[in-house]
């Protein structure tokens, strides 16, 4: 979950590399680094804390002249954060230097070989033992830089994304990937290499998107040498033109990315079905899917792998699915589901869901589920990412970059995405009335304008935040398609905030959480027009009996709840089915301002990094 950060080329390469690691951050923010080469010297500086302590600290330590240069921003795994444990870190020798984002499972085995050869290491870390591994297979087997990583790489078990070079050789940096994202930008006559493309965007537009066991020979000037790292074959890489721009990676005057986010929801949910969703000739059109169809209406079941924030937006999906399309659907942990031994058969559609397109949990769900047979979809808002390239197909979601490590617009426009599979499947399966899925259409279609209305609460939803920055618990209720919605608006209470915070169906509350009723613990109960209104009003009658204070998300125009509850938070009317795309947002928000009125960094939260690809 690191973020790494390279360039060789003409310009200067401190500024590119700061900017990239500022970029980053959202992947790691517990210590920073970076080594700048001139051909000469080696000038190394790195820090624990976030990339702006590494810039005040390179700005009195170090000459940050040269062409050449890597950084990193970190997430720890091995060793805590600290100056010694930060990246990059030097070989014995003091020749090579490295960043790694990945775990070295085996580095222990590896450590206690090298240190029986002489060697010495200073750091905690699995990442000083790859660079002396890859050291030790240069002396002794007299071979280039090159073929020693991959000599070296073909030793270890775990997941890496390296980029390496050598103080003997100025105009060579070699990167390799597996299972750890990685992008080399390509510009004239020079070469970035970062996590993902937003820190060259300004660069180029073009990249190449490494896959799992590649590597890459990147000199100066010169061409790409790209080779499979088990088998030495080359490899004729493939350009990719990027989509982003600039502006979508800056805060364009927001206080925070997360609020930024989470005002951009109106545009990147029509962004996700613009295309695809023409409500007005009763069609929906999904590239990915549009070939497969049969592998989902003759499904036995559909199996949801995610992890977080995605696996809410499978639990949407489940109701939606079965509803609709009435086609069974089991939601699991991606970080279960790998362990658990499952039952999967070649009638199975396995849906994986990722933000990223790079959760480890996820990723190796799906591989999973392609060795058992199992048709696997993926949906992702990153392209060029590794989930894309692994399933069979899949969907993009048109999010845009997000920044915020709190998952917002990603939700959204995931259930988004599932609501026009599932609505596609219904109409060829013939389980829903085509008057219900005429209105469906018009209904999704409408969402935009309606999550836009529920976002002008922004400042009375403020107002109840300050009331409640200061408890210590929150409990949250939903039933129905609202029910995963209490378990993320719980979720990104904890996330940014610190608060504890849980979800619950509205109806399990009698079977537990009820004890914690009391005049202290405010309750955040969905209570919009549903099939369940009368029984969550019931739910909600019970908690006022027990001195409990409630905060409610409302249809606008309620009367029923706005009398009982102590706070409302109102919403615009729409279906049942749909309404996870609007009940969602004043939780966003309340959570937001919380966590700014408690100080805490809501875009990088303690302990937390945006795409997790470790386990």
């Amino acid at each position: 979950m690191c973020g790494i950060v390279g360039y060789i080329g003409n310009r200067d390469a401190y500024p590119i590399i700061l900017n990239g690691l500022k970029r980053l951050e959202y992947r790691g923010y517990d210590s920073a680094g970076i080594a700048l080469y001139d051909g000469t010297n080696i000038q190394l500086c790195k820090t624990k804390g976030k990339v702006s302590d590494l810039e005040k600290r390179v700005k009195k330590e170090i000459d940050t002249k040269g062409s050449l240069g890597i950084g990193h921003t970190r997430w720890a795994t091995h060793g805590v954060p600290n100056d010694v444990n930060s990246h990059p870190q030097y070989s014995n020798s003091g020749n090579l230097v490295l960043i790694h984002n990945g775990i070295i499972e085996n580095y222990a085995t590896i450590k206690e070989e090298l240190l029986k050869r002489g060697y010495t290491f200073s750091s905690e870390t699995d990442t000083e033992v790859l660079v002396n591994l890859i050291e030790d297979v240069k002396k002794n087997e007299n071979v280039k830089l090159g073929k020693a990583v991959q000599i070296a790489l073909n030793q270890v078990v775990g997941a890496y994304a390296i980029a390496l070079f050598d103080k003997n050789k100025p105009d060579e940096i070699v990167v390799a990937k597996l299972g750890s994202p990685l992008a080399i930008g390509i510009g004239d006559d020079e070469f970035f290499v970062a996590s993902d493309a937003s820190p060259f965007i300004e660069f180029t537009n073009n990249a190449i998107y490494l896959e799992d066991e590649e590597m890459a020979i990147i000199r100066k000037g010169r061409e790409i040498n790209v080779r499979k790292i088990k088998d030495d074959r080359s490899v004729d890489p493939y350009v990719q033109e990027l989509e982003m721009n600039l502006e979508q990676i800056e805060k364009g005057g927001y206080e925070h990315f997360m609020l930024k986010e989470i005002f951009e929801q109106p545009s990147v949910i029509k962004d996700t079905y613009r295309g695809r969703l023409l409500a007005n000739k009763g069609i929906i059109k999904l590239g990915g899917l549009e070939n497969y169809i049969k592998k989902f209406t003759n499904a036995d079941r559909i199996i949801i792998v995610a992890c977080g924030t995605s696996w809410h937006a499978g639990l949407v999906a489940e109701y939606i699915f079965e509803d609709w399309a009435r086609i069974p659907v089991e939601v699991e942990y991606a970080s279960e589901f790998r362990y658990r031994n499952p039952i999967i058969t070649e009638k199975d559609v396995v849906i994986a869901i990722s933000q990223s397109g790079e959760t480890a949990d996820t990723l190796a769900a799906v591989k999973l589920a392609k060795e058992k047979g199992a048709f696997v979809y993926g949906i992702c808002n990153v392209v060029g990412s590794t989930i894309p390239r692994e399933t069979h197909s899949g969907t993009y979601t048109h999010a845009g970059p997000e920044i915020g490590v709190a998952s917002t617009k990603a939700f959204t426009t995931q259930i988004t995405v599932l609501t026009m599979i599932a609505l596609k499947l219904a109409k060829i399966k013939g389980t829903i009335p085509y008057s219900d899925y005429m209105q469906h259409l018009r209904e999704l279609e409408l969402i935009p304008s309606k999550v836009e209305e529920a976002l002008k609460a922004n400042h009375k939803i403020e107002e109840i935040a300050e009331i409640f920055k200061g408890v210590n618990n929150f409990l949250y209720l939903g039933r129905g398609y609202n029910f995963p919605v209490a378990l993320e608006g719980a979720l990104k209470l904890k996330e940014i905030s610190y608060i504890h915070a849980e979800g619950y169906p509205a109806a399990e509350m009698k079977h537990g959480p009820i004890a914690l009723i009391d005049e202290h613990m405010p309750v955040v109960v969905i209570a919009v027009n549903s099939n369940h209104y009368d029984k969550v009003v019931s739910n909600i009658q019970e908690i006022k009996s027990r001195k409990g204070v409630i905060i409610a998300v409302v249809t606008k125009g309620d009367t029923v709840v706005k009398e009982i509850a102590d706070y409302i938070m109102e919403v615009p009317n729409t279906e049942e089915a749909l309404s996870p795309l609007v009940t969602t947002i004043p939780l966003q928000l309340l959570s937001y301002h919380i966590a700014v009125m408690l100080n805490r960094n809501v875009d990088q939260p303690r302990n937390l990094a945006k795409s997790v690809t470790v386990e």
